[in-house]
């Protein structure tokens, strides 16, 4: 009864002991300051850890399918507090949740808000124009894409690029293949044509199908007949806090880049009325996949070190697309990754030729990450410093909403 009424009438099964957990309170908790915002976005600056940092400010753009806090879990799991450990200043994208005012918001108007106003908020508040950012799964794509809308414009701003559990290829979408094609399409906008927005339990239901056997059949015999509540776990916490997608957005980008394939094909896609090319994009670009995900299969991801223009360096993480992330430094690692210096054309050549290394790629992506950087430090870059104020403190407000 509690999963029906949690779900009005659907069925919404309990995964996690959600009382155990809070924003703000046991997640998402690296002291920060929103130092920007906009309709779409928060800016959150992080305080310093350290009293020198990088010269070169780095971006976290997370996906907007749920909330940002993947990158800022519990402190001993977080990949900010270990960049801000490492001496990196860190700046975050926090999405707005849609409403039905949000309806017309486009693809580009994501790469508008999101990536390039952050760019150049960050620069008010460092004074720096040169930058790294990183992407997470439909943040990575939008990530790719603004690249090749900066590279059109001749933009070099950007001087590393990273990207996690990110397709740029779509021609082998695995399983999640079989709930979008044209004609559900179709049914997506005349249901969203009144609302504006796909409900979030939409994709978390479909993500869901495609391993019940973890994600829904588990837990109902757990749940259900054995009588038993689930554990507290963090990342399923998180899984559980999705959010809505606005009609204009979602339907563009299912349409060109998902059924189309246009991201991989030279001027198919025009981002603000520029054409733009992946090709074009020539800045180091680090690409990190998990050989389990069943949302962006490994070998799918593989082909982007053949159509990005710069040296791509390709890292395999174990397990799937969160825990695979989500996998710090410890004294008893769950995961290691692989890697290998050539890239032939086959994902699974490369995978015969790689060599598995023990621990979490995190060190491996540092350590890629500060040998694209300029060695000189600065003083530490603390949040209201610079020409932008602070608005509230972090996690911020556009986390919260429900």
């Amino acid at each position: 009864m509690d999963d029906l009424e949690r779900g009005e009438g659907r069925l919404d099964i309990n995964m996690t002991d959600r009382a155990a957990f809070e924003v703000g309170r046991d997640l998402a908790t690296t002291p920060g300051q929103v130092i920007y915002q906009n309709e779409l976005i928060q800016l959150i600056h992080y305080e310093p850890l350290t009293k020198t940092q990088f010269k070169r400010p780095l971006l976290f753009v997370p996906p907007w399918i749920n909330k940002y806090y993947i990158f800022d879990m519990k402190p001993d799991n977080s990949l900010v507090r270990y960049m801000l450990e490492q001496g990196h200043s860190v700046f975050l994208i926090s999405w707005v949740n849609p409403t039905k005012k949000h309806a017309a918001l486009s693809f580009e108007d994501y790469m508008r808000l999101g990536p390039l106003a952050a760019l150049e908020a960050i620069t008010q508040a460092t004074g720096e124009d040169e930058f790294d950012i990183l992407g997470f799964c439909i943040g990575g794509i939008l990530v790719t894409a603004t690249l090749a809308y900066m590279a059109a414009k001749g933009d070099k701003r950007v001087k590393t690029a990273t990207t996690l559990a990110t397709m740029v290829d779509f021609t082998d979408v695995g399983e999640i293949g079989v709930f979008i094609d044209r004609d559900r399409l179709k049914v997506l906008r005349e249901h969203m044509a009144e609302k504006g927005h796909l409900e979030n339990h939409h994709l978390q239901d479909m993500f869901s199908m495609i391993r019940e056997n973890d994600l829904i059949w588990s837990f109902h015999v757990m749940n259900y007949l054995m009588g038993r509540k689930p554990p507290a776990f963090d990342l399923l916490f998180w899984n559980g806090d999705s959010t809505r997608l606005p009609a204009a957005m979602l339907l563009w980008y299912l349409e060109k880049i998902y059924i189309e394939n246009g991201l991989r094909q030279p001027g198919h896609l025009t981002m603000d009325g520029v054409p733009i090319d992946i090709g074009k994009i020539d800045i180091p670009f680090y690409v990190f996949a998990t050989k389990e995900d069943h949302i962006a299969p490994w070998n799918s991801i593989y082909p982007t070190t053949g159509l990005l223009g710069g040296d791509t360096t390709f890292v395999l993480g174990g397990s799937g697309h969160i825990a695979g992330v989500i996998n710090p430094p410890a004294k008893r690692p769950k995961y290691g990754y692989w890697t290998c210096a050539d890239y032939p054309e086959q994902p699974l050549e490369w995978l015969a030729g790689a060599e598995h290394q023990e621990g979490s790629w995190w060190a491996h992506w540092l350590a890629w990450i500060d040998s694209q950087s300029d060695t000189e430090q600065v003083s530490a870059y603390v949040p209201g410093k610079g020409k932008l104020k602070p608005i509230e403190p972090a996690p911020g407000s556009y986390v919260r909403a429900d």
